[in-house]
């Protein structure tokens, strides 16, 4: 069985791999392979399920697929402005959100609702940290939780008001891990982006595409995987991090979520791999803020 991890003071429960739904959500994917992941997913032993307002059908189509089977997984899911896009950070607008991940996912109530990367001087107000507090009040939500990385991360995380975060940790993104996290830090962490976009499947250097600074990164970082393919190197690398209780591995396809599940179970990354990780780290990294 998959191990699982108690998620902060939650008293919830995740699977040390969980699903980023994020792909299942793309208009490219059908319907007969979103099902097939995620319910695939839930028949891996897979308790943790990621999604986001902004992630096109991803909350519908769990929804529809998962239904029947919710009470299997933590529903975690992100919002907070206006779905429409327009960056209306207000009490309303992430009530609005609520409701609409409610619905479209065929809850009664979201486990964990994060607000998703909201600014630092919004996050200062305090405003929608009361609006999340009625909303666990009023049942519509068993968590509230910040997504966000840097100084906005910080913040959310000393001021104690935040029962969740997820943020980027990868071997190529360690500001949040080294200046934020730690181990039995109070809230449940996510880790977003635990193979850093997987960067090794270009030679060249993939300009505009989202994995391009991951990519910049490991050429200055230098790292040796030794005799594991990368994305088992990088994926136990964040899974075992410090502080970390789930890692989300993005896929729209059961197979690439299958073999991540066999890389993390085979537990930490040996002691001289994380040796020559902070020293490279230290050496050329230190300095580099998480990628946003």
């Amino acid at each position: 069985m998959l191990e699982r991890r108690p998620f902060g003071n939650t008293g919830l429960e995740v699977s040390i791999v969980g699903l980023g739904a994020g792909q299942i959500g793309e208009s490219e994917v059908t319907e007969a392979e979103a099902s097939e992941v995620l319910n695939g997913a839930l028949d891996l032993g897979v308790t943790l399920i990621d999604t986001a307002a902004s992630y096109g059908l991803s909350e519908e189509r769990i929804g529809r697929h998962l239904g029947g089977r919710r009470d299997e997984f933590v529903l975690s899911t992100k919002g907070g402005p206006k779905i429409n896009g327009q960056r209306d950070w207000s009490p309303g607008s992430v009530l609005e959100s609520i409701e609409q991940s409610l619905r479209l996912t065929r809850s009664e109530r979201i486990d964990v609702f994060y607000l998703h990367s909201c600014p630092l001087e919004i996050l200062r107000r305090g405003d929608l940290q009361d609006t999340l507090d009625q909303a666990v009040a009023a049942g519509k939500i068993g968590v509230a939780g910040y997504s966000g990385d840097n100084a906005p991360l910080a913040f959310a995380v000393e001021s104690g008001r935040f029962g969740a975060i997820e943020t980027s940790v990868n071997i190529a993104d360690q500001w949040n891990l080294r200046n934020v996290l730690r181990p039995r830090l109070g809230p449940g962490v996510i880790a977003k982006r635990p193979i850093a976009n997987a960067p090794w499947r270009f030679a060249e250097r993939p300009t505009g595409n989202y994995a391009e600074l991951y990519w910049e990164r490991l050429r200055a970082l230098e790292l040796d995987p030794g005799d594991m393919d990368w994305a088992e190197f990088a994926l136990r690398f964040t899974v075992y991090a410090p502080g970390v209780d789930t890692a989300i591995a993005g896929t729209a396809k059961l197979s690439h979520l299958r073999a991540n599940i066999t890389a993390a179970s085979r537990g930490p990354l040996p002691a001289s791999s994380l040796e020559g990780i902070d020293r490279s780290w230290l050496a050329v990294g230190s300095d580099w803020p998480a990628s946003t």
